[in-house]
């Protein structure tokens, strides 16, 4: 048994990763302020004597004896980390910092779950994890891209400098149940729209693409990161290499919920990135991972979730 610190444990990946690590026999500190995190998300796990649960702010530091930590902890869609993007910068680099910090004393292992983010609007397609990127760092997206990069330098440094042991994920577009209902992410507007028969919203002229992980393939990646040998610390890509257009996406969900909705066209937000898709050939040779599951049957596990959301509003 292992005690492992996840912060940011009460949203949507976070809860998902508390959950599996508690169904493999660790004690698990759960850290969230519940910013985008909820109680609901972790409220079954609480009767575990193995969970713990702690409100506190990554901002801060935090004190504790643990063996491993996930650093998940920030806002992750526009709608919330542009809502105060000093205080997600805030979140991404001192959060950083004080789990570096809790990592170097305590001699644990910590994972920082970075984000595709940093690779901007990629020039460079599929992405690999040696691409640096094309960011535009006065931008309205910055705040979160800027901030998850430097993050990723602060874990390196702490590396070099410090020897802690640390592991460095990014994560591509993911989607699930937990998920909130006003994130402003592409594959939760689509399917709470079509559920309520309201206009599907597709910005731009949909040919835009991503690549949709289901949160099941993505808490495989990274807890097989965490078990790597000291000698890998990564960057390394966790995402689902097939790539979709947003209209594409748009046309599989109005399909699979049986809707009426009709799709409008609103213009492209400022930065929004065109290409967006995996190189995932590291995490195949050295992590033995690829996603299993694809987007109709993880998109059917979703919109039941969210079926089941409007029933109680």
């Amino acid at each position: 048994m292992k005690r492992i610190l996840v912060t940011g444990g009460a949203g949507f990946i976070g809860s998902h990763l508390c959950e599996y690590l508690l169904g493999q026999g660790h004690e698990v500190i759960c850290l969230d302020n519940y910013f985008t995190g909820r109680k609901a998300n972790i409220v079954h796990l609480l009767s575990n004597p193995y969970f713990e649960l702690v409100r506190h702010d990554v901002t801060t530091p935090y004190f504790a004896e643990v063996d491993e930590i996930y650093n998940l902890a920030c806002p992750a869609s526009p709608v919330h980390y542009q809502y105060n993007p000093i205080k997600t910068v805030k979140t991404s680099v001192m959060g950083a910092i004080n789990m570096l910090g809790l990592a170097k004393r305590v001699k644990a292992k910590v994972l920082q779950a970075s984000t595709s983010e940093v690779y901007g609007d990629p020039a460079v397609h599929p992405q690999v994890e040696a691409y640096w990127g094309n960011v535009n760092p006065i931008g309205l997206r910055s705040c979160y891209d800027e901030g998850k990069r430097c993050a990723e330098t602060l874990f390196m440094d702490y590396h070099r400098q410090n020897g802690v042991r640390i592991k460095i994920i990014r994560i591509f577009n993911t989607y699930g149940p937990r998920m909130l209902m006003n994130d402003g992410r592409v594959v939760s507007n689509f399917i709470v729209q079509a559920l309520k028969g309201e206009d599907i919203t597709i910005y731009g002229d949909g040919s835009q693409t991503r690549s949709f992980q289901y949160i099941d393939d993505l808490v495989a990646g990274m807890t097989r990161m965490m078990a790597t040998d000291e000698s890998f610390i990564g960057p390394v890509n966790i995402g689902n290499p097939h790539e979709f257009t947003i209209l594409e996406l748009a046309e599989k969900v109005i399909a699979m919920t049986g809707s009426a909705s009709k799709l409008i066209r609103k213009p492209l937000p400022s930065d929004d990135p065109t290409q967006r898709r995996p190189d995932i050939r590291l995490a195949k040779e050295r992590l033995d991972w690829e996603p299993h599951i694809q987007l109709e049957e993880g998109l059917k596990k979703t919109i039941a979730y969210f079926e089941q959301q409007l029933k109680t509003i």
